[in-house]
């Protein structure tokens, strides 16, 4: 394919779990990095807050990316890169991973052909790029072929939808050297007590009361406050090098989550969870994934606003609640972590691309 003419790139639009983007085969995009994230830009139409010239919805949520893969690692049937392309930046951010747009990763790869389904559950085993982590996709197949109809609601999306069941295998210490990076589960950022963790999403974790909220607002509540907005940047970049990660001002990592008790009878904790700079109309499901097993580990804010419990874990966010079920061994340390996500496939087609042009 000559990217320095018009390109007809292969794309099935999809919703992963609470997010939507076009789902590409590697194969189908420039292999040099940077004339490949020049593609992803054009597709999805940035910079422009409406993504009008692509398939970008105007929103960090429906402005993401699954490339898909077969896989190169001997225990992975295919790999997955997610790309986070900005709405009003001409860039584009590997760094971070995505549970939701994970969720679709499976139902694709076996519509693909890259993986051969059988009659009943598939499973797919995806080897996740961006933190190099594993997870199993249980993708449910009845007669051989991906079934996305079902009776399965997960809270944020209307409908529903057949369950995938995703696992993750060893996401402690997904993008920093472990669960608590810094070496201490509670520290102080200018004031603010914090809890640096970093599992399937490195997070920096703050109490809403620290910050004079009650931590039950709307997204729009919270996105109209300018001024914390740039507080909580300051924590954020601060946070980022403690964790290893450096300067992190062109980064979406570390995420934040300003946590408070549970409101319902079932519930384990509530969370806002920051994109980092709008958010999240629900939860990501990394950053699902980083709060439960925070709040229960001792010794962290998660785990003195968290109501007791073992094994399963309920995250209160704007749009409901995500259950996440905690595995964990003998000597009380998390092995793996699994929720259900569903997915939809909306279209496919090809995305037109013009000429790529390298700075």
């Amino acid at each position: 394919m000559k990217w320095m003419s018009e390109s007809r790139v292969p794309a099935v639009l999809m919703r992963g779990g609470t997010s939507r983007g076009p789902y590409l085969l590697e194969g189908d995009l420039p292999s040099e990095p940077a004339l490949r994230d020049r593609a992803l830009i054009e597709i999805m139409g940035s910079p422009n807050i409406l993504q009008l010239n692509g398939l970008g919805g105007g929103h960090p949520l429906t402005s993401k990316v699954a490339i898909v893969a077969p896989s190169t690692q001997p225990d992975a049937d295919v790999d997955y890169l997610f790309a986070q392309v900005s709405v009003t930046e001409a860039t584009v951010d590997t760094n971070p991973n995505c549970g939701n747009m994970l969720s679709g990763v499976g139902p694709f790869a076996i519509d693909a052909g890259l993986v051969e389904a059988v009659d009943g559950e598939t499973e797919v085993r995806i080897f996740n790029r961006n933190t190099s982590t594993h997870v199993r996709a249980i993708v449910q197949t009845p007669g051989g072929r991906v079934n996305y109809q079902g009776a399965t609601t997960i809270d944020g999306v209307p409908g529903s939808a057949a369950p995938i069941l995703l696992t993750f295998m060893d996401a402690m210490g997904s993008k920093t050297s472990g669960l608590f990076p810094s070496g201490q589960r509670l520290e102080v950022i200018d004031g603010i007590e914090v809890t640096l963790a970093d599992y399937g999403m490195p997070m920096m974790l703050l109490r809403a009361e620290d910050l004079d909220l009650s931590g039950d607002e709307t997204p729009d509540e919270l996105d109209a406050r300018t001024e914390l907005f740039a507080k909580i940047e300051a924590l954020r970049l601060e946070a980022g090098r403690r964790m290893g990660l450096g300067d992190v001002s062109k980064l979406v990592i570390p995420k934040v989550g300003i946590l408070s008790r549970p409101r319902r009878s079932d519930g384990t904790i509530t969370s806002r969870y920051l994109l980092p700079h709008k958010t999240h109309r629900s939860h990501a499901v990394t950053g699902a994934l980083c709060v439960a097993v925070a709040s229960r580990s001792v010794g962290t804010i998660a785990h003195g606003i968290a109501a007791g419990g073992t094994g399963s874990v309920m995250v209160e966010h704007p749009s409901g609640v995500i259950q996440i079920e905690l595995d964990f061994d003998a000597s009380g340390n998390v092995r793996n972590a699994s929720l259900i996500r569903t997915a939809r496939r909306i279209f496919e087609g090809v995305v037109i691309v013009p000429p790529l042009v390298t700075e």
